[in-house]
């Protein structure tokens, strides 16, 4: 069957047209390209954050889902959120984490939501090629860390890590708990109260009771009970997930019992406190629970008259440093890490209302040679002169 007259004669006219102004032509296809792109990147600009992480949770078999050394609820509840949503949508997620979990209310968290969490020591543990950091964004804490180029990136602290297909970090919140949180309202994922089963309720995805809990719970830690660093979308995401929230698991992780040794080392710290001005420094020797130092900073900054503080410990050789801050003329992230940044092996940083930092010992390769000491009367002077602004 042959082309109609004027078909053929339209072709032939458009070919005519373009012989006869072939850099016109090029324009108006370039500028077709143009629209063409710009609608596209308009499309995906309007994903969400969170169906973004949908999709590409999606793509993968399997993840590893990684939280920093000595993980917090905030760290295991953003955990516990993204292996909720991986599970959902058949992708085999493992949680796994560096170091220790000592905090009693941290002990709590994990035993009463009943969570099944990895350590590990070495880049060789990790359970899967794809990570996703969570509540940190450059991998720390184990042999090979340096090498990890994780997956995606899920963090509300300060830094200049990335994800390799996925990075979302937001400062202005109060928990990384909250983003995660926002990631199952983004994809319309119905809370499940603790009275039903998931099967009740409707939604292609649900966010479960254990998962609600520790979210919560998770932004409550983090901000303080909503008082200290909460945003507006902290609020927002608490109020989201609180149909799903189990009272009598929120209370059980929230009021643990004491360890012992916390309560010693509070008491040393209080006992032992330098005071120059508003400002405190408490060195409480070795500790066996470093989780035990930020407990101390907790209680050193209740005291009267006191507005920024620091307390340094020491475990195995590394020495731990914590402070805390109520006074605007002190950032405590930035006043550890200004004074850490000119120690050997030390790293530091946070928020300016927390912060904190480790000085690891250098070991020489030998073996035979015991590790430098530090100073840590020169340090505690260093400290003063950081939140005073002497840097």
């Amino acid at each position: 069957m042959g082309v109609p007259a004027a078909i053929g004669d339209g072709i032939s006219e458009i070919e005519a047209f373009v012989r006869a102004n072939p850099e016109l032509t090029a324009a108006a296809v370039l500028a077709v390209l143009l629209v063409l792109a710009s609608v596209f990147a308009f499309v995906r600009l309007r994903r969400t954050p969170g169906v973004r992480f949908r999709r590409l949770l999606d793509e993968k078999s399997e993840i590893a889902v990684l939280m920093h050394p000595n993980p917090d609820p905030d760290a295991m509840a953003s955990a516990i959120g993204v292996a909720s949503l991986a599970d959902q949508l058949d992708v085999d997620a493992t949680i796994q984490f560096p170091g220790q979990i000592r905090h009693q209310e941290n002990r709590a968290f994990r035993t009463v939501l009943d969570l099944e969490l990895e350590n590990i020591d070495h880049v060789t543990d990790l359970a899967a090629e794809s990570v996703v950091l969570v509540d940190h964004n450059e991998p720390r804490g184990f042999g090979g860390a340096d090498g990890v180029l994780p997956t995606a990136v899920v963090d509300h602290h300060p830094g200049d890590g990335s994800g390799e297909a996925f990075t979302d970090v937001r400062t202005d919140y109060g928990a990384t708990a909250s983003i995660v949180a926002e990631y199952f309202r983004e994809n319309d994922a119905v809370p499940v109260p603790p009275d039903r089963h998931a099967s009740e309720t409707d939604g292609d995805f649900v966010l479960s009771t254990e998962a609600a809990t520790g979210l919560l719970y998770g932004i409550l830690a983090d901000t303080k009970h909503l008082t200290v660093g909460a945003s507006e979308p902290d609020f927002a995401a608490a109020a989201y997930v609180y149909p799903g929230v189990d009272q009598d698991s929120l209370d059980r992780i929230a009021n643990p019992a004491v360890d012992a040794e916390v309560l010693e080392v509070k008491a040393r710290a209080i006992a032992g406190r330098q005071v120059e001005g508003s400002f405190a420094v408490a060195d409480v020797g070795g500790v066996n629970n470093v989780d035990s130092i930020p407990q101390a900073a907790d209680e050193l900054i209740q005291l009267e008259g006191i507005s920024a503080v620091v307390v340094i410990g020491e475990r195995d050789g590394t020495v731990h440093l914590s402070g805390r801050s109520r006074d605007d003329r002190v950032h405590m992230g930035n006043a550890i890490d200004a004074v850490l940044s000119d120690v050997d092996n030390g790293d530091g940083g946070g928020h300016s209302r927390m912060g904190g930092g480790t000085i690891t010992p250098e070991i020489e390769p030998s073996g035979e040679e015991e590790p430098e000491t530090i100073d840590r009367d020169a340090l505690a002077d260093d400290l003063f002169r950081a939140l005073a602004g002497d840097v």
